[in-house]
This record gives C-alpha cells, sequence and structure tokens, in this order.
C-alpha cells in the first residue's frame, strides 16, 4: 500500500493528474491477463494483442 500511497502523492505534487486514467488502464489490462491466462478465454485475449 505505500507504493500507492507514493504514487498519489507524486501525482498530487506535480499537477500530473492525467497520469491516473493510464495508470489505472495499464493496471486493469495487466489484471485482465494474469487472470485470463488460464481460462479458456485466453485465446480471445491474446488475439487483443
Amino acid at each position: 500500500m505505500e507504493f500507492f500511497k507514493d504514487m498519489w502523492l507524486f501525482f498530487r505534487e506535480r499537477k500530473k493528474y492525467w497520469l491516473l486514467p493510464v495508470v489505472l488502464i495499464l493496471l486493469i489490462m495487466g489484471l485482465i491477463l494474469v487472470f485470463g491466462g488460464g481460462s479458456a478465454m485466453a485465446p480471445f485475449i491474446y488475439t487483443l494483442f
């Protein structure tokens, strides 16, 4: 949780709020790849990339 706190402080201090959607999309895409890798949806997920 310290990592997320540091990231939030960085965004707030440097006024880089536009980076928040980019980071969230990357996290969501990473979670889809990790959790979808072992499922029946894997062939469909990998065709997206």
